[in-house]
């Protein structure tokens, strides 16, 4: 199933943008939000108690792991915030996508090695664990609502596979044959 719907040459419907505006998103902005409480909690309580028990090499990860953790969840709540602005009408779409520029949403995995993550303390490993699968549908959900939206604005539409093969070969079939030189 593609991203975009065509029910005319003029007019889409983007299922990522119905998606942002759907009770689904409120439920996966109220996860995020969530996520992001109750890892300051832990970052700001118990997991300092946790990181000045742990060994040398154990606390650098700790050091590097909870700071990207911080990073991946302030993006994550920065575009949730921007959706839900579109979604109550205090942001347009295209205004949204102005502001969309300055949060830096990429994909960020954990540096340290499982030898060493697995030495963290528990609760920082899951709230890891949560915020990656948390980066992974807002990047999901990204993509389908501003690419399909980029895509509309240039005036393309998107193509299949299928139809970028068959361009491919109708391409190679009509170009001209160049003879083989003979001995």
């Amino acid at each position: 199933m593609g991203q975009t719907l065509f029910l005319k040459e003029d007019k889409t419907v983007s299922f990522g943008e119905k998606l942002a505006a759907s009770q689904q998103f409120m439920v996966l902005f109220q996860e995020g939000m969530d996520l992001v409480s109750r890892a300051a909690g832990y970052l700001d309580g118990e997991g300092r108690e946790e990181a000045k028990l742990l060994p040398r090499p154990a606390a650098v990860a700790y050091a590097v792991e909870s700071m990207r953790l911080t990073t991946r969840l302030m993006q994550a709540a920065s575009w949730l915030l921007l959706q839900r602005a579109v979604n109550e009408g205090e942001l347009t779409r295209a205004e949204a996508t102005a502001e969309k520029r300055r949060i830096r949403l990429s994909e960020q995995n954990v540096v340290s090695n499982k030898d060493v993550l697995a030495k963290l303390p528990p609760r920082l490993r899951d709230l890891i664990g949560l915020s990656l699968r948390l980066q992974a549908r807002i990047i999901h959900l990204d993509l389908l609502i501003y690419k399909s939206r980029d895509t509309r604005a240039n005036g393309k539409m998107p193509q299949s596979p299928v139809e970028h093969q068959i361009e491919l070969l109708r391409a190679a079939l009509a170009a001209p044959r160049v003879p083989s030189p003979t001995m």
